[in-house]
């Protein structure tokens, strides 16, 4: 329970994707203009990482089973998983559209992006290569994982979006408005976070 609990701390503060290994800045910029859609971009992206950190262990597993001329299909894996990412998106696209069309209008052409959000395909491959599919111990430490970097990049994400929010009301100098500022912003999130660093868990 302790290793568990480790992994989802060093996923969302010490190691998080976002600030610290820059995976999933598209989204991270283009989505964080406002609390209620960054939080639900973040929801979104917490079901399809999680789903995906599922699917994708068990389609590892099948290709290392399966041999041809002596060799696995392992090198099959970027392809399968980008497939599986693109079919969860799109099952959450279709739901959001039936169920929330205020969110789904408001998330736009970000919604079908996570299918190429790096965040989601990183965290699928680096599951696989720090925990391996050899025991189901390690699928459920891949589900921790995903589980713990979908809250890190929500965390991320609300952060960003709420000091935004608040630099709108502030007179920001004209060559920095926009784009600028905001790259600022998340280099000092970026530094903040790095205080996590040396965090000593368990």
């Amino acid at each position: 329970m302790n290793e568990l609990l480790a992994i989802i701390i060093a996923t969302v503060f010490v190691n998080n994707y976002v600030l610290s290994r820059f995976l999933g800045l598209c989204p991270f910029f283009g989505v964080s203009k406002k609390i209620e859609t960054a939080a639900g971009m973040g929801m979104a992206v917490t079901f399809v990482m999680t789903l995906a950190s599922i699917a994708t262990w068990f389609i590892e597993k099948f290709l290392l089973s399966i041999k041809v001329g002596g060799h696995d299909l392992s090198y099959l894996r970027t392809v399968t998983f980008i497939l599986v990412i693109a079919s969860l998106v799109q099952f959450v696209e279709m739901f959001l559209q039936k169920s929330m069309p205020s969110l789904y209008q408001s998330l736009g052409i970000f919604l079908p992006l996570i299918t190429t959000n790096c965040a989601v395909l990183g965290v699928a491959i680096l599951n696989i290569q720090n925990f391996g599919v050899k025991t189901y111990w390690a699928l459920i430490k891949t589900i921790t994982q995903g589980v713990g970097a979908a809250l890190g990049f929500t965390l991320a994400l609300v952060l960003m979006a709420g000091i935004r929010e608040r630099l709108e009301l502030e007179e920001v100098p004209a060559c920095f408005k926009g784009m600028p500022i905001a790259f600022v912003v998340s280099g000092l999130l970026a530094l903040a976070f790095m205080g996590f660093n040396g965090l000593k868990i368990f």
